[in-house]
This record gives C-alpha cells, structure tokens and sequence, in this order.
C-alpha cells in the first residue's frame, strides 16, 4: 500500500509599493482650450456695419430757391422786352396802302354817271371803274389785290382814275403794278409807299 503525499505550494505575495502605479490622468484643465466642446454651436459671423446716413444739406434747398426765383425774374425780364417790342412794332405797321392814279388817254367816253371810261366798241373797254389793279413783289408774286376808283375826264379824251390798293407788304426792293391784263408799271418801295403811281394808257 502506497503513501500519498500531498504537498502545500505556498506562494509569499509581497506589496509592491504604490510608487509603481501608472501615472495619473492629466487633469481636464491641462487639455488644449482651442478645441471646441463637441456639443457647442460655432458663433454666428457678426452682421455688415450699417453705412451711416448722409448728413443733411441745409445749402440746397437755398440753392434751389435762388434758381427757381432766378428764372421766374429772367421769365418776368423777358415778357416785359417782348411787350416793349411789341408796343413799338405796333407804332408802324408791317403794310401800305398803294396810291396814285391810271390815266387813258384814247378811246375814252362818259359814262353816264359822272365818270368816264374806255369806249365799248374800242379796244380798252375794260378799263372802267372797278377794273382789277394787282400788286406783285419783286419775285413776282401777288401781294395785294384792288381795283380802279372814281372817274374823272380832266381833258377832252383823257380819263383819270383814283388807285387805291390796301395791305400792301413792306419790305420790298421794288413793287410792280398792274391794271387788267395792260402790263406792269415798276416802282421802288419809297415811290409806293409815298403813293407816286401815275400809269397812262393809250
């Protein structure tokens, strides 16, 4: 019969001392302060500057009073030279009236009524009281239209007429005039204007 032996292992434990401890953590306040907490909301960019109001002008509206009141003086200057040019314009008229006289000096008879007038069998049977006279401009244009006046036979066949034409333009070089269809008679403005026709026909 055999003997068991059991034999007791024993194992010493000895404590090591605490100065073999890892190293503590490093404390929250060492870590970097630049890193953001995870749960913080970066800051929003701060809004643009606000331009800052002009500052009032007080010299425009003066300015502006001065020109409204420049051009209502210049306006007021103005009228009065137009109504001062007007006044003078209207002392002389811009028209004449053309006289003088027409004689016939053949073929003339009575004609009842004072007067006298070209015979009707005659070739001047149209010259009579009331007979066209036209007035034309140097260009030859007509400017002023009337007719032969009274009748007066002032020597044995030898009828004269009044002429008288109204409105006639200044401010011709020359005028011409004319008795029905008989040819023009030239005048300078003076002599038309100083009523020194004197036509003769016949």
């Amino acid at each position: 019969m055999s003997t068991r032996v059991e034999h007791t292992i024993c194992t010493s434990y000895t404590r090591q001392p605490m100065t073999d401890a890892p190293p503590p953590h490093p404390a929250l306040d060492d870590a970097p302060q630049d890193r953001p907490e995870a749960d913080e909301a970066p800051a929003p960019p701060p809004p643009p500057p606000v331009p800052p109001a002009p500052a009032a002008q007080p010299g425009r509206p003066r300015t502006a009073l001065a020109a409204v009141t420049g051009a209502l003086a210049g306006a007021a200057v103005v009228g009065l030279v137009w109504a001062v040019t007007a006044d003078a314009g209207g002392d002389e008229p811009a028209t004449f009236t053309l006289n003088g006289s027409f004689t016939l000096t053949d073929e003339v008879q009575r004609d009842g009524d004072g007067g006298c007038a070209g015979r009707y069998d005659s070739g001047y049977d149209d010259i009579q009281e009331g007979t066209d006279v036209t007035v034309y401009n140097a260009a030859g244009d007509v400017v002023a239209k009337g007719e032969l006046g009274a009748s007066e036979e002032i020597a044995t066949g030898t009828c004269a007429f009044d002429v008288s034409v109204a409105d006639v333009p200044k401010g011709e070089t020359f005028y011409k005039v004319e008795v029905s269809h008989r040819g023009t008679v030239e005048l300078s403005a003076e002599e038309a204007e100083n009523g020194e026709l004197a036509a003769t026909l016949g």
